[in-house]
């Protein structure tokens, strides 16, 4: 970039975002500029960058029926991702601030197919989260056995697709999930073409568990959103719950809720904080 850049900061449960509104498409984002964005201590700071951008200025190959927006995600180090749960929240409370969308329920464009996103709750002051919900699309799971290694344990994994893939791995008595060393991503045995986040989960209650996350390109994070619902659905799985009651996830930054409609789409629901706007000059 080489002008002034005005941005959003937000956040889903602590997993924070540097949102660019680009409607027309203008600017141009590469891995070094999205990394300096992203860095904590030379730039804004964040778990990833939403470019929030008209599909059809978006330099993307939209179908003809594509939804007015479209969601840019990229991690933190610059690369390229699917989708995000915790950042589709974000940028849907963006685009109706900011007077994009006038909806309460709408549809936005990702790499990993169209989500549409349901403002529950508004806030009437700043600083207040919003309440989203999210339709995550349905899970797809693959056979493939992996293991993760932690705390010197290898660990049965389950693959679960959300549009990201995830590993999910179920801690036994005698880890304890805060305890955990996550400052390096925990070894999966073997490991998927273009990698994959991993959960470590703990079980806290009926219907109810905890959860902590590596992710690509980025390394622990206070919470994610494909993962939160990841977790949701391996712990149905485990567990024999087909009723489609909704499943409560702690993560380090706060709590979703996980649920499924009437088709078996799974919903993500949770909070999403406007907390800054401002102006890069990166």
């Amino acid at each position: 970039m080489s002008e002034r850049i005005d941005f959003t900061k937000g956040h889903g449960t602590e997993n924070d975002f540097v949102v660019l509104d680009d409607p027309e498409g203008l600017l141009t984002l590469d891995a070094a500029t999205v990394a300096g964005l992203a860095e904590r201590r030379s730039g804004i700071g964040g778990d990833g960058v939403i470019r929030a951008v008209r599909s059809r200025s978006a330099g993307i190959d939209a179908p003809p029926d594509a939804p007015e927006w479209f969601m840019d995600y990229r991690n933190a180090d610059g690369s390229i991702a699917e989708m995000c749960g915790n950042g589709v929240r974000v940028l849907a409370a963006h685009l109706q601030r900011a007077g994009h969308v006038a909806d309460e329920r709408f549809a936005i464009l990702t790499r990993a197919g169209v989500r549409t996103v349901e403002i529950l709750d508004r806030p009437t002051s700043p600083g207040r989260p919003w309440s989203v919900r999210v339709g995550m699309g349905t899970s797809r799971s693959t056979p493939e056995a992996r293991t993760v290694e932690i705390a010197g344990q290898q660990l049965p994994a389950t693959d679960v697709d959300l549009g990201n893939p995830h590993a999910v791995a179920f801690l036994p008595e005698g880890i304890v999930l805060e305890q955990l060393d996550l400052s390096r991503r925990p070894a999966l045995d073997p490991e998927p073409a273009g990698g994959a986040n991993i959960e470590l989960v703990s079980e806290r209650g009926p219907r109810h568990v905890a959860m902590r996350v590596h992710e690509r390109g980025v390394g622990e994070t206070r919470s994610c959103g494909t993962g939160v619902a990841a977790v949701a659905v391996a712990a149905a799985r485990r567990g024999g719950d087909d009723s489609r009651e909704p499943w409560t996830v702690d993560v380090p930054g706060g709590r979703l809720q996980v649920g499924w409609s009437a088709e078996g789409e799974v919903l993500l629901t949770g909070p999403a904080q406007l907390v800054a706007d401002g102006t890069t000059l990166v």
